[in-house]
């Protein structure tokens, strides 16, 4: 097992108590739900996008290039240059990234994106096929060869496809995921009348997809998951469980699902883990587990 320093150094909380744990990360939850319906109509459309300077040399890979093959940053550009595009849960808006855009900007990211997704979209490989679009925009408009990725709940997992099946670890530094069912969820009956709901089921066929052999993907993956989490059934479904991707699981306690990406611990833990310089090439991929929160 694989700890990361940069998590050794953040604020803990004792562990959860139950009932009172799971009563206070509740009453946490209905505080970010109010917030976030009362923000939810400025998230409604998509972000305006300004113009940056062209790309030198060309983001791209230069003719000749086989499929797959990792591009390096360009020299000398810092993590604060590389762009980090923001990605929505289910039924959801960028709206709900405004507190993480700030700690990242007032860090020194300068490039932040956020792409929305229709919550018509019935399948989720149609939705990883927009990011991958949005993606090489964004390499475009910023000159940067790659970008970082923080998905939460379902983004996380649109994400890590286009990254795993799409070729996308050729431009995803650093993948986040925050509450997201990589090992499939568990839902409730109702729910699964929309397609991409039964797709995040444990035992699909997209999560069996993901579960194949993955050699060479090269993108780091760091995985917030929360032990109170409602929406995560088993909560331990929301980890990273892969032989061929280099992964870090990090624990967070005493908050629910939709506090994940509003938390300032959990937003503290994001920014270093984008700024963490670990697996490069040559590396043998790793899993891990550490706290936080």
């Amino acid at each position: 097992m694989k700890a990361l320093p940069f998590l050794s150094l953040l604020p803990r909380l004792p562990g959860p108590r139950f009932p009172a744990a799971l009563l206070g990360a509740t009453v946490l939850e209905l505080v970010v739900l109010t917030g976030h319906l009362v923000a939810y109509p400025f998230g409604l459309t998509q972000e305006r996008r300004t113009p940056g300077p062209p790309p030198d040399p060309p983001p791209g890979p230069s003719p000749g290039t086989p499929p797959g093959t990792r591009l390096s940053p360009l020299p000398g550009s810092p993590a604060a240059e590389r762009p980090v595009v923001l990605l929505h849960g289910f039924i959801d808006n960028r709206s709900v990234f405004v507190l993480l855009r700030r700690t990242l900007a007032r860090h020194g990211r300068r490039h932040l994106a956020s792409l929305n997704y229709s919550p018509l979209t019935r399948d989720l490989r149609t939705a990883a096929e927009l990011l991958g679009r949005h993606v090489e925009e964004v390499c475009a408009r910023t000159g940067q060869r790659e970008v970082d990725i923080v998905g939460h709940s379902l983004g996380g997992l649109i994400a890590r496809y286009y990254v795993q099946r799409l070729g996308g670890d050729r431009r995803v530094r650093t993948l986040v995921t925050l509450g997201t069912p990589h090992g499939g969820t568990a839902v409730a009956p109702g729910a699964g009348i929309h397609p991409i709901v039964r797709q995040m089921r444990g035992g699909s066929a997209l999560i069996e997809e993901l579960r194949r052999p993955a050699p060479g993907c090269r993108t780091r993956f760091v995985s917030f998951w929360s032990e109170l989490d409602q929406v995560m059934v088993p909560v331990e479904t929301a980890c990273v469980d892969h032989p061929d991707l280099d992964a870090v699981n990090v624990r967070v306690t005493g908050i629910g699902h939709l506090a994940l990406p509003v938390h300032p611990a959990v937003a503290a833990a994001v920014r270093e883990a984008l700024e963490t310089q670990e697996t490069r090439e040559g590396t043998v991929p790793s899993t891990g587990t550490t706290s936080v929160a």
